[in-house]
């Protein structure tokens, strides 16, 4: 179960990645609850069908860089799909972490009647 909810979460916030803007597998692992777990967002990102709307390809390494061990091919596409939204990659898949780097989502505070009762 615990697995199902960490793919859940993951996908949930993959889907969240603002047009423009990357997230790193470490970020949205802790995001999701996981910190430990960055690589495993590699394989949940690797398993996906093909013609997924998931924003996969905002999801880059905590160096900034589009991993391209082992799938060339994916980090050609990824890369395209990276610069088509604006986003300067060079042609080794180095980006400007800093520069486009999602902040992830805000919490909402609750309401004081909650906060109030420790609900």
């Amino acid at each position: 179960m615990a697995d199902l909810a960490f793919r859940m979460a993951v996908l949930r916030l993959i889907r969240k990645i603002p047009h423009g803007q990357v997230a790193t597998y470490g970020q949205i692992a802790a995001m999701a609850g996981f910190p430990r777990r960055p690589r495993q967002i590699g394989m949940i990102l690797k398993g996906l069908p093909e013609a997924t709307d998931l924003p996969w390809h905002r999801v880059v390494n905590a160096q900034g860089y589009v991993p391209s061990k082992g799938r060339w091919w994916g980090a050609m596409v990824q890369i395209q799909r990276l610069r088509e939204e604006g986003i300067a990659v060079d042609d080794l898949g180095n980006l400007a972490l800093s520069a486009h780097q999602w902040q992830g989502i805000r919490q909402r505070r609750k309401p004081a009647a909650l906060r109030i009762l420790g609900l």
